[in-house]
């Protein structure tokens, strides 16, 4: 089974638009949560990470990955293929 896969992110943010780029690449199915269209989702992100985070904030069954950059230092260290192995399709 895929894992789950959620990104929180904001228009307009060049680091969002490069961690999706990523998760395609990889065909990687994930959950987008644009703050722009719902202001309760900025709030529901600041609950899972901490009040005044950057964009893109991602979570990986659950778990807080970080953002644009830590995202990419998990794909260059190999670990990224693992974590969102399974099912490869774009929801």
């Amino acid at each position: 089974m895929a894992a789950a896969i959620e990104i929180y992110t904001r228009p307009g943010c060049g680091y969002c638009s490069a961690a999706i780029s990523l998760l395609q690449r990889k065909k990687a199915a994930f959950t987008h949560f644009d703050v722009a269209t719902d202001p309760n989702l900025r709030q529901q992100m600041f609950d899972r990470t901490e009040p005044g985070a950057t964009f893109p904030q991602i979570f990986i069954d659950g778990a807080h990955i970080g953002g644009c950059d830590d995202l990419y230092a998990l794909d260059r260290e190999g670990k990224l293929d693992g974590m969102i192995a399974a099912e490869k399709a774009i929801s």
